[in-house]
This record gives C-alpha cells, sequence and structure tokens, in this order.
C-alpha cells in the first residue's frame, strides 16, 4: 500500500490545519477547572521539554563554525530584532481604527520573535540560496530570542504583556533557558540518539505546541475574549500583516543588495530576516501573556501561515532565475556539516 501524501500542489501546511483544528476544539470544549488545571500543568512541562529538545539537537561546535559569514548573521539579527519591532511600533498609530489594542499587542509581540529554521531553510534551498548561511542564521536568531524577545517585550509592551515582571522573566529563563542549557550540556550523550529519532521527537514538538495552542485559547474562551474581535478587526489584522510582510520581504532582498550581499546570500537574508517562528513564539507568549495569551498569538498564527504561503511562491520564481543556473561556490567543509532542526517543519 501507498503511504497518504499531503497533496503539494495545497498551499495550505497541514500542521496549520491542526493548529486550526485545535484552535476550534478550544472553542467548543474549552478545559474548565480541574481540566484546566490539568492542561496547564501538561503546557507547562511541553514547553520545558520543547526548548530541552532544541537545546539538545543544536551543535554548539557546528553552529559557531558559521560566525565566520558574521556580516550576513548580524544583517538577519538586526532585521528580526530591530528593523520588524520598529515596524511594530510605527502600527501604533492604526490603534484603535484598524486594530483594538489586544490585536495591537499580539501583532507587536509578532515582530519580536526570532526567526525560523526550518522553514527558512527549506526556502533557501528550493531558491538555490546560501543554505549553510540560512542555518547558522535560524539557528543564531533562535538562541539569540530566547533571551532578547523577553526582554524586548518587557520594554515595549509592557502592562501589556499580561503584567511583565521580574516573575515573568524567572518563568523565561526556568521554563525556557533552564531546559534549553541542560538539552546543550546533555547533547554529548543523547545526541545520538535524537538524530536517529528525529521523526518521531519532531512528532513530539508538534503535539507540545498543540497542547500550548489549545490551553492558551481554552482560557480565552472561559474568559470571553473572543467577544473583543470582530470579522472587520480580523479583515483589518490581516491587511496590516500582509503589508509588513511584503515591507520585510523588499527590505531584505533589495537591502541586501545595497549592502553587497551575493544572489546567494541575498536568498539567505531574505527569507531568514523576514520570517517569524510560531514554535518559539507560541510557548513564550504562553509564559508572557497567561490567560491572554490566546489573543496575544492569534496574529503570529495569522503571519505564520502568511508568510509560509508567499515565501513558497517567491522561493519557486527564485529557482527558475537566470542567476540560478550558474555554479555556486561550495560551501566550507565545517559549514557544511551543520544540521540544525526544530522538529517543526513549518518553522
Amino acid at each position: 500500500m501507498k503511504r497518504l501524501k499531503w497533496p503539494s500542489w495545497l498551499p495550505i501546511d497541514p500542521y496549520i490545519l491542526l493548529l486550526l483544528g485545535t484552535v476550534g476544539l478550544a472553542a467548543l470544549l474549552p478545559a474548565r477547572g480541574t481540566g484546566a488545571d490539568v492542561a496547564s500543568g501538561a503546557s507547562t512541562a511541553a514547553i520545558a521539554f520543547l526548548f530541552f529538545l532544541y537545546g539538545a539537537r543544536l551543535s554548539t561546535r557546528e553552529a559557531m563554525d558559521g560566525v565566520r559569514h558574521w556580516r550576513l548573521h548580524i544583517t538577519v539579527l538586526a532585521c528580526t530584532f530591530v528593523l520588524f519591532p520598529l515596524l511594530g511600533l510605527a502600527a501604533r498609530g492604526l490603534e484603535p481604527v484598524l486594530l483594538n489594542h489586544s490585536l495591537y499587542t499580539g501583532l507587536l509581540f509578532l515582530t519580536l520573535v526570532p526567526s525560523t529554521v526550518q522553514s527558512s531553510i527549506a526556502f533557501t534551498s528550493m531558491a538555490r540560496g546560501n543554505v549553510p548561511a540560512a542555518i547558522c542564521a535560524g539557528s543564531f536568531s533562535s538562541l539569540v530570542g530566547i533571551v532578547l524577545t523577553p526582554l524586548l517585550a518587557a520594554a515595549l509592551l509592557g502592562g501589556s504583556g499580561g503584567g511583565f515582571s521580574a516573575d515573568s522573566l524567572l518563568k523565561i529563563v526556568l521554563q525556557l533557558l533552564v531546559p534549553f542549557l541542560a538539552g546543550q550540556l546533555l547533547r554529548r550523550w543523547i545526541g545520538g540518539f535524537i538524530a536517529r529519532h528525529k521523526k518521531i521527537l519532531g512528532y513530539v514538538d508538534r503535539g507540545s505546541i498543540l497542547l500550548v495552542v489549545y490551553t492558551a485559547f481554552s482560557e480565552g474562551v472561559v474568559q470571553g475574549i473572543w467577544h473583543q474581535v470582530s470579522p472587520l478587526r480580523l479583515g483589518g489584522l490581516l491587511a496590516v500583516e500582509a503589508v509588513l510582510l511584503a515591507v520585510m520581504l523588499a527590505i531584505t532582498w533589495y537591502g541586501s543588495k545595497a549592502l553587497g550581499f551575493n544572489r546567494e546570500d541575498r536568498i539567505a537574508i531574505q527569507f531568514a530576516g523576514s520570517k517569524k517562528s510560531l514554535a518559539s513564539g507560541l510557548p513564550m507568549a504562553s509564559v508572557l501573556f497567561g490567560a491572554h495569551a490566546a489573543l496575544a498569538v492569534l496574529p503570529l498564527m495569522l503571519f505564520h501561515q502568511m508568510q509560509l504561503m508567499v515565501c513558497a511562491v517567491i522561493a519557486k520564481r527564485r529557482s527558475r532565475d537566470p542567476e540560478a543556473e550558474q555554479p555556486v561556490t561550495p560551501a566550507p567543509a565545517a559549514e557544511s556539516r551543520i544540521a540544525v532542526g526544530t522538529g517543526t517543519r513549518s518553522g
């Protein structure tokens, strides 16, 4: 019997459908009372385990080999943690005309989240760009984001971030950073096992994120926050996110050209510098926003699907560029060995 596969012509990632189904389940059957406590505890444990796996997968030595291309990595980090937040702050003028306060807070949080790893690599490869650079750029962004995203949230969101405080920062450290560092320390002994079972552990990753989504949206349904969002507001949010994505795609492509990067590097910069990670953003939002996480992650979920669909089209067109037929200089041996995965195909 042939194994069933998701049709390649469908623009929607099947995992996004699972996320949407989880949101629907939370709307129909939200966790309440003891069930909510159990779901919250399981979600906390799942987030810690998720970042433990991230740490165990990331080869520090190999990732650091890519530092030699420091101009590219600094450019991607600047796009992710400087340009994106600046555009998010500029969007404040749209409140309350297009966005209410909750949706704007979620939009601003979206701009603070790290870049993706897996989807950046996939699109860079499809477009015949610098894949080792995309691997390193996405990995560095994820690593820096564990510390920088909460700090930026504290500075820019203030009280909007679910009452961000020193306790929230401590939760971030204990729930995200400590498990990540533990995974790094134990990688020497468990790295081989994870490499051999990466497909199974990938399902664990995805299941953990689905549990986080269910818990967050259950709390939102119980508190009645969906009454704050109308179809008109959602339409406004989608329009704003479309503009945000278009601006970042243009800046990363033409800005990297102005900085003197070659075609392969520009492709890596565009895909790594214009995208946001759902896998990293959801757990962070759960810690930062608590009971208000549902509306906070809604802009991120919508932006994530939008970026996948748009970048897939761009990558296919880039692969047909006449320049793509020119031979690409092989990457240094140290870089070609790099293999980093988040376990979430859509990043």
